[in-house]
């Protein structure tokens, strides 16, 4: 699985980014070499599969900590692994903050990294099917109709058909066709599976309870 992952090397030493390269390279990673991190801010990687940052803490410039921070403000941050030849808790503290997958000291063993690597790309690799799925919750969302979606909005807010139908000034018969093909353009198996998509969508609900004590 490794060979569709691709690991950003990012360090200023030459020597030690060839000698990661020709260790990735032999484990079947597609590694990419940056001699900074502005070079990998310049030039991220745009491929749809897992991608990791395999980055040194102390650099010139920007340093793995900022570098991290910066990433993050990514739609889909890639997970990152730390080395660095110095034992800074503090920073190691902050580096797993910032969403560091792990933080090895040098000279690392290859057990040690690859187990790293493995981890991040497991997380990466969620990161992206989580992704895949808002995108398609999305793009149902956007078929359902301007009454579909109101309809949507109330039955997840626990409100009864009959109840929907008042709010909406419609026929109970109406809100049911309505509920069915809501259901199946979100690909919806029960209302609990709509409630949790209407929370991944952002749309918001009010308790019945607080509804009827409003119209009370």
């Amino acid at each position: 699985m490794n060979e569709s992952a691709i690991v950003c090397v990012v360090d200023d030493d030459e020597s030690v980014r060839g000698a990661l390269l020709r260790l990735l390279k032999s484990a079947g990673y597609r590694a990419r070499p940056f001699a900074s991190g502005q070079a990998l801010l310049a030039e991220p990687p745009t491929d749809d599969g897992p991608v990791v940052v395999l980055t040194d803490l102390r650099m010139p410039g920007i340093d793995g900590i900022e570098l991290a921070e910066k990433l993050n403000a990514y739609p889909l941050p890639p997970p990152i692994v730390f080395l660095t030849a110095y034992g800074d808790v503090s920073a190691s503290v902050r580096a797993m903050k910032d969403g560091a997958v792990d933080f090895l000291e040098k000279p690392v063993q290859e057990e040690d990294l690859f187990g790293a690597l493995e981890r991040a790309v497991a997380r990466s690799r969620e990161g992206i099917l989580r992704r895949r799925g808002l995108a398609e919750l999305i793009e149902n969302f956007t078929k359902l109709t301007v009454r579909e979606r109101q309809v949507f909005a109330l039955v997840i807010s626990g409100l009864l058909n009959k109840e929907v139908a008042w709010e909406l000034g419609i026929s109970e018969k109406t809100i049911k066709v309505h509920r069915a093909r809501v259901v199946e353009k979100m690909r919806a198996r029960s209302l609990p599976d709509l409630v949790r998509m209407a929370g991944r969508l952002g749309i918001p609900f009010t308790p019945p309870e607080t509804r009827r004590a409003g119209t009370g």
